[in-house]
């Protein structure tokens, strides 16, 4: 990797500089050892490397400086409001540059998402890294760059003045996943907020749980915390969390208002093929929950699968998807996935949106068969409605099923679509949203988290007529 250094390519594109008050290059940074983070957002791969960027970022505070190059893959990542609100959201600290049109990835000769590039402190490429693990791939060549250009090395720490976050966060932050009991309750994953909240249908919050601190501290409500929570499934005084970010299922025993975990020990868990066919896994990312018969399904996007948890024993096994990311159907093990991120269900059959493919799957839990109703692949993604084989969706990544209409949480269209499986039709019946996450179906009307504009919504069923729904905490 030390071998055949050549001259770095510059990294200015005619979009811009993000989290940063200027533009740089390459020569600005002579000195220091330089990390480039080629991603795209909506790529969960690129979100697990998050954590070892900071981790890397702190421990060589002095000499090293990581800029993230974002080359989208969607059109809707190709945006820089769009861009920066992923930037608060994954609270990234160093500069991003927009590469909307490839520019620096084509000169990089970039082939995947993620990939890191390191550059010497004389702005010589020293190699690139394709897929996770930065954190030990990347630190020993650190370590032999501080020790190689000792005498060279600016040492003087580089402020890039970020915008960390707004300065007075709404009374929701990135609202990502939501359920309903059988009060007419409805439990909301306020993500951003790192806490679950239950409000009644006026909005009013009837109970917090979690501190709202970012960590994986079991506890009494005040107590817990979470980091990024998506998922929720209830089953009788039990809410199931998908603690996304912890690679975890929580536990909430409503009763006692204490909080425990299921599954995950905060790790990523990693198994593709034939591997931990018939043994305990833990979750990778777990997006979603659903709770059918006595198994608790979780759509698992870190690791492109549907995992199935045993309410009785809570051991969490492989049910469907190799771990290839592809759109593939046939049987569960067979069948290949694309970053699933949201379940429903009618009887026997789980509808799961596949977020990187922009496709709904269905997979028949009795006949063990998975097919794709709507979508065609990685790179086929829109906005057409219209018959089956000619609609488009664009990272969808939340569904609802009433009878045989599907409700689609059309990410970054902003839309929510409903697919009719007798007529094999998608239309749009509601748009203008920012980033919709999810669905439900309550009281008659659709209620929607628009995750970007840090709102709930009731969406008329019929018209398509959206209503805020204000959240208001206790006085």
């Amino acid at each position: 990797m030390l071998t055949g250094r050549v001259n770095a390519p510059e990294i200015n594109t005619e979009y811009g500089w993000l989290n940063t008050e200027q533009n740089w290059s390459i020569k600005d940074f002579k000195g220091k050892i330089v990390l480039l983070d080629f991603w795209t957002f909506g790529c969960i791969n690129c979100q697990h490397i998050v954590p070892d960027l900071k981790r890397l970022e702190e421990e060589y505070a002095d000499v090293l400086v990581v800029v993230g190059i974002h080359s989208a893959k969607f059109d809707a990542e190709k945006q820089n409001e769009t861009i920066m609100q992923a930037v608060r959201k994954f609270g990234i600290e160093h500069p991003v540059v927009n590469d909307a049109d490839y520019q620096i990835w084509t000169q990089y000769g970039i082939k995947a998402w993620p990939t890191t590039v390191l550059i010497d402190p004389n702005g010589k490429v020293i190699g690139q890294h394709a897929g996770e693990s930065v954190y030990d791939t990347v630190k020993p060549y650190i370590e032999q760059l501080k020790e190689q250009f000792e005498g060279q090395l600016n040492k003087e720490p580089i402020h890039f003045h970020v915008e960390h976050a707004m300065q007075q966060k709404p009374s929701l932050y990135f609202p990502s996943k939501l359920i309903s009991d059988a009060d007419g309750n409805i439990y909301l994953s306020d993500s951003g907020h790192n806490r679950i909240l239950k409000l009644n249908q006026q909005g009013q919050v009837l109970e917090v749980i979690g501190s709202g601190n970012q960590g994986f501290d079991n506890g009494s409500y005040a107590e817990t915390t979470f980091y990024e929570p998506h998922g929720l499934a209830l089953h009788e005084s039990v809410l199931y969390v998908a603690d996304a970010k912890n690679n975890a299922i929580r536990k909430v025993d409503l009763q006692t208002q204490q909080v425990s975990t299921a599954a995950g020990t905060g790790e990523l868990g990693y198994y593709f093929l034939e591997d931990k066919l018939e043994e305990p896994v833990n979750p990778n990312s777990p997006w979603d929950l659903l709770i059918l018969d006595d198994f608790l399904y979780i759509a698992n996007a870190g690791n492109h699968q549907i995992l199935r948890m045993d309410l009785a024993t809570e051991q969490v096994y492989r049910f469907a998807g190799s771990g290839r990311e592809a759109l593939t159907d046939g049987p569960l093990r067979e069948a290949a996935f694309n970053q699933p991120s949201g379940l429903a269900s009618n009887g026997p059959v789980l509808y799961v949106v596949d977020a990187e493919a922009s496709a709904i799957r269905t997979v028949n839990t009795q006949t063990g068969m998975v097919l794709t109703p709507l979508g065609r692949g990685l790179f086929d993604f829109g906005d057409i409605d219209g018959h089956v084989d000619d609609a488009l969706l664009q990272h969808c990544v939340g569904v609802e099923n009433i009878d045989s209409n599907i409700y689609i949480a059309d990410t970054y269209n902003g839309k929510i679509k409903v697919l009719d499986l007798e007529r094999q039709k998608v239309r749009t019946i509601a748009e203008g949203l920012h980033e919709p996450n999810d669905i439900i179906f309550l009281n008659g009307q659709l209620w929607v988290t628009s995750t970007n504009s840090h709102q709930l919504f009731t969406v008329d069923i019929t018209t398509g007529e959206k209503q805020e729904v204000k959240v208001r905490f206790k006085e």
